[in-house]
């Protein structure tokens, strides 16, 4: 039995409850966005069975997914699609985009549509500080 509050029950609860709690709403043609802990096989096919799509990101728990995408934009050309925040709060975001159906028919993972990198890069104005971080789907 898990203890109390510890990661063992979080991730039974939250991927134990996910299909459950779905199974309360109407998916078809529903977008259904998962952090890297919902990133899993059985909750992929459940979420296309209801008619709708997923997007997850990739990150520990699927080690050969996330390498495999990381990969395929190691040598990206420019983004997709690119958002720059305003200023305000003392930082400005940049947000890219990448897109792919190039490993449709190589990943190990069902019903993959494309895979993503996005980018985000905040620089914070008054120390000058950047950060890059990137997120793989």
């Amino acid at each position: 039995m898990p203890v109390k509050g510890s990661d063992e029950q979080k991730r039974t609860n939250e991927i134990g409850m996910a299909i459950p709690l779905l199974d309360t709403c109407d998916l078809a043609g529903v977008d259904i966005t998962g952090d890297a802990l919902l990133t899993q096989r059985a909750l992929a096919n459940y979420i296309v069975e209801q008619q709708a799509h997923y997007h997850f990101t990739a990150k520990g728990n699927q080690p050969g997914l996330q390498r495999d995408i990381a990969l395929l934009f190691e040598k990206r050309g420019p983004a997709d699609f690119v958002e720059m925040s305003s200023a305000d709060h003392g930082r400005i975001e940049t947000r890219r985009i990448w897109c792919s159906t190039a490993l449709n028919a190589y990943l190990d993972f069902p019903h993959v549509g494309q895979v993503f990198l996005i980018e985000r890069e905040s620089i914070r104005k008054k120390p000058g500080i950047i950060r890059v971080k990137l997120h793989w789907g």
